[in-house]
């Protein structure tokens, strides 16, 4: 018996020699799980701060989409708004960010669609590309 066992230990150490070239490249399991953004990094995170604030409905950064969930600020609890980022390119660049917000007011015991305040879609656009600059500008000097 114990014969067999060595003779098996032996075969097996053989296939195990056997499997391959030594020279031959190993898969580099970190880079197989190292994933990248289909979009401007800086952008992605600058957009993910500023609405931080906000609940996650659905956050894509091979899309470069981020929706948010309905948020109702405590100081006006019979509004809400929702707003949907897309991050359109890899380059920082203001045509590469577009905003949009959906205001809704409580009417009774129902949501009914409001206007968004004038300015307050421009006002997003502009803060996440002053954020996301002010990042670049971090790396690059520090």
């Amino acid at each position: 018996m114990s014969v067999r066992i060595t003779g098996l230990a032996v075969a097996l150490a053989l296939l195990a020699a056997c499997g391959g070239k030594k020279d031959a490249p190993r898969a580099d399991l970190a880079a197989a799980t190292t994933t990248t953004i289909g979009v401007n990094s800086y952008l992605w995170r600058a957009s993910l701060e500023t609405l931080a604030f906000m609940p996650m409905a659905q956050v894509d950064s091979n899309g470069g989409v981020i929706v948010t969930d309905w948020y109702a600020n405590p100081q006006a609890p019979g509004e809400r708004v929702k707003v949907t980022v897309y991050i359109l390119d890899r380059e920082l660049r203001a045509d590469a960010l577009r905003v949009a917000a959906i205001r809704q007011q409580l009417q009774g015991s129902n949501w009914i669609d409001a206007p968004v305040r004038a300015g307050t879609v421009q006002k997003l656009e502009e803060t996440i590309l002053a954020r996301a600059r002010d990042m670049r500008r971090a790396v690059y000097q520090g």
